[in-house]
């Protein structure tokens, strides 16, 4: 019997090491805020920032806009997040979406204006800074910084916490992405 199965161990074991690296990778991402410089000076993407965050960001990344992308209740972590903003003199501006439904091409225009007409640097940011944020950042990448396609679907990737599996995940954020992606070009 043990034989019979033998030929199984290599691929096994090569896959659950992928697996565990990519959820120690994304159980990182998630302790650390999944913080991340996007374009250098311009933009940047993270999970709900803390009151201690945004006065780091301000202080270190000179983050002039914040972009709120949750559509959750305003509790607390809004009212903290709007007396740090202030305090540091940055811009709050909410722009609610879901994570679960598709954004139509028309306010994924409008959130690309409204991110193109703010004053940067920028930070964007959801719950876990991984579906909405990943969107948000694909949209800013390509139609406003109008950088390469790639590196605007890189935007949705797990490297930054974001699956895009039919039926599993947020793929609305991807399918999204893909509606809007024509509109520029791409």
């Amino acid at each position: 019997m043990k034989l019979r199965f033998a030929f199984l161990k290599w691929p096994v074991r090569v896959i659950g090491a992928a697996a565990l690296l990519v959820l120690a990778h994304a159980g990182i991402e998630q302790l650390t805020g999944n913080f991340h410089e996007v374009i250098p000076g311009e933009l940047y993407r993270s999970a709900q920032p803390s009151s201690a965050d945004v006065r780091v960001y301000a202080e270190n990344y000179g983050i002039k806009t914040i972009v709120n992308l949750r559509d959750e209740a305003r509790t607390d972590w809004y009212r903290n997040e709007e007396q740090a903003a202030s305090g540091n003199g940055i811009t709050l501006i909410d722009f609610p979406m879901s994570s679960s439904k598709d954004l139509p091409v028309s306010e994924a225009q409008r959130l690309a204006k409204l991110m193109a007409d703010a004053p940067k640097p920028l930070l964007i940011h959801c719950e876990h800074g991984a579906n909405r944020t990943g969107l948000a950042s694909a949209i800013y990448v390509g139609a406003v910084a109008k950088l390469s396609e790639a590196f605007a679907e890189f935007q949705l990737s797990p490297y930054f916490g974001h699956f895009a599996i039919p039926g599993i995940g947020r793929y609305e954020m991807y399918r999204s992405w893909d509606d809007f992606e024509e509109t520029i070009g791409f």
